[in-house]
């Protein structure tokens, strides 16, 4: 499975909650219209490139289908909101853009934990 992949509720359990099994899943919650969600995409694009395969970035447009229904069933009030999954289950979450900088101190957290960092 790529490292950056859109997931949508059809696919959330396969490709989100079963894969965090293997490995950690952040999970970013977005809107097209959204200019904080599109300012947080490349930065972290590019900061889950940069660990080099220990943890994948799911997308979840959420106005496309019923990907609002994914959204209501983790909270989500506001966009863009990322979410870590381990184990099948939500960790952590951070709400707005953010930079590198606090989105990589976010993620070493949690990896330095589970023993997956890099």
């Amino acid at each position: 499975m790529a490292l950056i992949f859109d997931t949508s509720l059809a696919r959330f359990d396969e490709q989100v909650l079963a894969a965090s099994f293997s490995g950690p899943v952040l999970v970013d919650f977005w809107a097209e219209w959204c200019s904080p969600c599109l300012f947080l995409d490349p930065v972290l694009k590019r900061v889950v490139g940069a660990y080099d395969g220990a943890l994948r970035l799911a997308k979840v447009e959420v106005d496309e289908g019923d990907n609002m229904k994914l959204a209501g069933r983790y909270r989500v009030r506001g966009f863009p909101t990322v979410i870590l999954f381990i184990d099948g289950e939500p960790v952590d979450r951070f709400s707005g853009a953010r930079p590198a900088a606090f989105i990589q101190g976010f993620i070493d957290r949690h990896l330095s934990a589970t023993g997956d960092a890099p």
